[in-house]
């Protein structure tokens, strides 16, 4: 049996580009997903090979000249080590759709209330589908559970809401009163309860922290890195037979 194929990319090299399926490379395309970010108020990740890092997010972009314009603290420490260095990576989510560009020439503009991390427009995006697996949402009469200690403060006691899960990771609801948890933070011995025959304890890495249309609290994206055998055969099971459950319900 024959499949159709498309012809491979070819790098700079001379050999085949392995990343061309994820580069994002039209100027059009580019500033519809930078709008994105702009307009999502979504949490971008810049770092540096030296380790300094910071989590800002997008506020204007100009096409014309090219720019783009980040939210800036002057008193965060981590800023002019960015600025001193030529080899930022951005990183942002998109639902399940991780962006990554460099970002280069960045200075600080000042104005007379704030301040901007400015940096040239990037000459390609790459774009990264972060799970092919089905993503099963919490329906508003589930509780699913996530019952875990705060990274920063390990006396503090956490039972989060499942919002959605899948064999790849899952997100959480966290109340506004609960102190900020940071994107790149490991959550150990997580016990998941997804119902009274489905529970396992694992470890989660935070992703990302976004909004949700809501005033009461936010969104925490995560992946378990690593599930063991057991577990990750009980959430495969427990989605299956939610997912038969809800289309004969569709059905009927």
């Amino acid at each position: 049996m024959f499949h159709d194929t498309q012809p491979a990319r070819i790098g700079d090299d001379g050999s085949l580009d392995r990343w061309a399926d994820f580069r994002v490379e039209h100027p059009r395309e580019m500033l519809a997903l930078l709008r994105e970010l702009r307009d999502g108020n979504v949490p971008v990740n810049l770092s540096a090979p030296d380790g300094s890092a910071l989590t800002t997010s997008l506020w204007a972009l100009d096409a014309t000249q090219q720019r783009l314009n980040f939210n800036a603290d002057e008193s965060n420490p981590q800023l002019q080590r960015l600025i001193d260095t030529d080899e930022v990576v951005a990183v942002a989510y998109l639902d399940s759709v991780k962006l990554q560009f460099d970002l280069q020439g960045l200075l600080l503009v000042r104005g007379e209330r704030s301040c901007a991390l400015q940096g040239a427009m990037p000459r390609e995006i790459y774009r990264f589908q972060r799970r092919g697996a089905y993503r099963l949402r919490a329906l508003e009469r589930q509780t699913l559970i996530a019952r875990l200690r705060h990274p920063s403060i390990p006396d503090m006691a956490l039972e989060l809401r499942l919002l959605d899960l899948s064999i790849g990771g899952c997100a959480l609801f966290v109340p506004n009163d609960v102190p900020p948890l940071q994107p790149g933070s490991q959550l150990a011995d997580v016990q998941i309860e997804l119902d009274a025959d489905t529970r396992f304890t694992t470890t989660l890495t935070l992703h990302h922290v976004s909004s949700i249309g809501r005033s009461d609290g936010v969104r925490l994206g995560c992946e378990w890195p690593k599930l063991s055998g057991t577990a990750e055969r009980a959430l495969q099971r427990y989605i299956d037979q939610t997912q038969k459950r809800r289309r004969l319900l569709s059905a009927g």
